[in-house]
């Protein structure tokens, strides 16, 4: 009986084998096992995938060169999940290439482990090829490393990215992937960072795709000693997607922080899965995700933190927050401990409101308006977290757009 697993293994199938076919034969064979997720599994308890997966989506052939047209500026790009080389051009200092290459020489490089994740076996299976970027030990990046997914069509297609950073000791480097798309786009991407010892990498993923595409991405991160990891992801576009970031803090004394903001509206559905695992003693964590829903839209945070044996002394904070702008907008939140550790200290925590009336009132009586006053509670409310970014035309550029959506555009 055929299964919605089929069109993708007759795509694997038909592809020629490479240096990478071991690997990319035990994934697919993973993602035909386990399937498509579905509620059955806790992980994917409220976010249905159904609608979606009924009608297959085609792998996205290369985009024709003269039709891309060539980019100014650093940057990496990626048209339709193709890694483009010949529109790519890497800050001053930093070794990138072919990652096809890369995991040919060094397979140990990867992070994101495909065995209990079907997409990620899905991508592991499919990706044409993509990008590998080194910062050498000691290394500081004084401009961030921008990398574009983008789509040339808006048919239906799948793509398949994947990026591999990884940051030398005592290296310095921020990362910012766009993912943009104007169609019905599956994009099922894969970024994995390795942060050697005294590494700190910065993270940034701006996702806004268009309102009918499906996103799925994964962000597999290790941690060696005294390393630190900030992760600012922010989703205001799709009519399904998912996030996963993933950081196992291995070395003593790692850092990590999490920060993420999710704008719905209509019947968008945003999910957030986080996972800070806790390896070596003296690590620390901070995470702090916030939503505004608005319409019939539909949110999902589980934020999962697992403190090991091993890793006594740890300090980990979790916060999820939510905004319902209409009675209709649901979110589900779900914070987890798994602490197997006797000398730590954790706490986590979610809630889930409306906006402050009494602030309203106060605002009003102010002589502001009640949308703009509304809206200017709104936009206080997302910008603790876009107010994280180090970069200023990216922290610039989201205030512009978050007051452009929450209809906030004369508030300073």
């Amino acid at each position: 009986m055929a299964t919605a697993t089929d069109p993708y293994a007759a795509i694997f199938a038909s592809r020629e084998r490479d240096a990478l076919h071991d690997m990319r034969a035990a994934a697919m064979e993973r993602f035909v096992s386990l399937g498509f997720p579905t509620t059955k599994n806790e992980d994917w308890r409220f976010t249905h995938l159904g609608p979606f997966v009924k009608t297959p989506y085609p792998a996205a052939p290369r985009p024709r060169f003269e039709l891309v047209g060539r980019q100014g500026g650093a940057g990496l790009v990626f048209m339709d999940g193709w890694f483009m080389p010949e529109l790519s051009v890497a800050p001053a200092g930093v070794e990138f290439r072919s990652l096809r290459e890369a995991l040919g020489a060094v397979p140990a490089g990867c992070c994101a482990a495909f065995e209990s994740n079907s997409l990620v076996a899905l991508n592991t299976a499919l990706f044409t090829d993509g990008a590998y970027i080194r910062i050498p030990d000691g290394t500081v990046l004084d401009e961030p490393i921008a990398i574009l997914h983008a789509a040339t069509a808006g048919r239906r297609q799948a793509a398949y990215p994947r990026v591999l950073v990884a940051a030398g000791r005592d290296a310095q480097a921020r990362v910012v992937e766009y993912y943009a798309s104007n169609g019905e786009q599956f994009t099922c991407a894969v970024t994995e960072i390795a942060a050697a010892e005294g590494a700190h990498v910065e993270h940034y993923k701006i996702q806004f795709e268009s309102a009918q595409a499906l996103h799925f991405g994964q962000v597999a991160v290790r941690q060696g000693r005294s390393s630190s990891f900030t992760s600012v992801n922010v989703a205001l576009g799709g009519a399904l997607a998912r996030t996963e970031i993933a950081s196992a803090l291995e070395g003593e004394g790692a850092e990590c922080t999490l920060n993420g903001l999710y704008l719905t509206a209509d019947r968008q559905h945003v999910d957030n899965y986080t996972t800070l695992e806790h390896i070596a003693p003296h690590t620390s964590s901070r995470e702090l995700y916030k939503g505004v829903l608005d319409g019939d839209s539909r949110a999902v945070f589980h934020g999962r933190i697992v403190v090991r044996p091993e890793a006594q002394k740890t300090d980990a904070i979790q916060r999820n927050r939510n905004l319902l702008l209409s009675k209709e907008a649901v979110v589900n939140t779900k914070p987890q401990l798994e602490i197997y550790a006797d000398d730590v200290r954790c706490t986590h925590g979610a809630t889930v409101g409306q906006v402050d009336e009494d602030a309203v009132f106060y605002l009003r009586s102010r002589g502001i308006a009640l949308d703009e006053a509304r809206a200017l509670l709104t936009y206080a409310f997302a910008s603790e977290i876009t107010d994280q970014i180090g970069i200023e035309s990216v922290r610039t550029q989201l205030a512009d757009e978050l007051r452009r959506r929450l209809g906030a555009n004369e508030v300073k």
